[in-house]
């Protein structure tokens, strides 16, 4: 008989759930989250369906259990009767996705493979560490702000760093420190992105368009991943958020903001790379596309249309396997 396993997963432990093909509910338990309680739990199960939902502490304990089982990884947004329950319990969740599970109910979210995965973690690192950087670059702004301290170089030159370096303070000198070691490590890291890039077929593809770089390439290919799962290319813009939201009611339909569901990672990059886009080509299809909407919905409107308008051409690039002509 086929069982039907709900894991409703915690930092430190895991509720479980299990249903017959019945939904006649065989056994309910908390494992502790420890990969050998984990491997133990999943060698007493033969012929099991498991689900969880998309998490921050999901992957090892998919690794784990997808060894042996079938393990489907749920879109906790679109898993409504979850979200909506008016009884909340980690049991009563449990419960409810090993019963969504039984019955075909789950959206499920889509599990890249272990290297796709990596380099995900690879070019989110890399953008964390810029958004360190960030941040403490503005505190550095804050300070001179609040003592009235006016360089006249551009920020973070090199001659607005010679005469921040004479500023005689602690606060100064530690983050200038801080940035220094940022700097090291966006380096670091920026090889490896490279030495990927390189050595990736699809991201070599993707770096013939213009204005999509090694690090933009290979961060779209990990936050694909098999683009053949996307059966056509707005289905690709729907999925990074690009797309139009739309209501239809009593025959009208309306068009409004875009749905910003999807990957936020593929909308900042391609945000990115659409300026240099339009000007490495300003004859092009996107820089056209871009020019025409700007004059009837304004600038921002138009930029987010060309970003969804290249990102179909990478889609292009990507299904056809082809390098890109302008």
């Amino acid at each position: 008989m086929r069982m039907f396993v709900g894991l409703d997963v915690h930092k430190k432990y895991t509720e479980v759930a299990i249903v017959d093909e019945d939904g006649v509910v065989t056994e309910q338990e908390r494992i502790e989250n420890e990969p050998g309680l984990i491997e133990e739990f999943s060698n007493r199960l033969n012929n099991a369906d498991m689900v969880m939902e998309s998490s921050s502490t999901w992957y090892w304990l998919y690794e784990i259990l997808s060894r042996k089982h079938r393990v489907v990884l749920s879109n906790p947004a679109k898993t409504k009767a979850i979200a909506s329950a008016k009884l909340k319990t980690d049991k009563v969740d449990a419960l409810m996705l090993a019963n969504l599970l039984r019955g075909g109910y789950i959206a499920e979210s889509y599990v890249p493979s272990r290297r796709v995965m990596g380099l995900r973690e690879l070019v989110r690192y890399r953008a964390n560490l810029v958004r360190m950087r960030g941040t403490v670059k503005n505190r550095v702004h804050a300070y001179l702000l609040m003592n009235n301290i006016r360089i006249g170089y551009g920020p973070f030159t090199k001659g607005f760093l010679e005469e921040l370096r004479k500023v005689d303070d602690v606060r100064v000198e530690g983050y200038l420190r801080i940035i220094d070691g940022l700097n090291l490590e966006i380096h670091e890291a920026s090889k490896r992105i490279c030495s990927e890039a390189l050595n990736d077929e699809a991201a070599r593809l993707l770096m013939t368009i213009p204005g999509i770089s090694f690090y933009s390439a290979l961060l779209l290919v990990s936050e694909i991943g098999d683009v053949g799962r996307f059966p056509d290319s707005a289905h690709l813009v729907s999925y990074a958020g690009l797309a139009s939201s739309t209501r239809s009611s009593g025959g009208s339909t309306y068009h409004g903001r875009i749905t910003k569901a999807g990957s936020p990672y593929l909308r900042w990059v391609f945000n990115q790379c659409v300026w240099v886009h339009i000007r490495s080509e300003p004859e092009g299809n996107v820089a056209e596309f871009y020019k025409r909407l700007r004059k009837k919905k304004g600038h921002a409107k138009a930029v987010v249309a060309a970003s969804a308008k290249l990102l179909k051409i990478a889609y292009w690039v990507l299904r056809e396997k082809r390098p890109y002509h302008g």
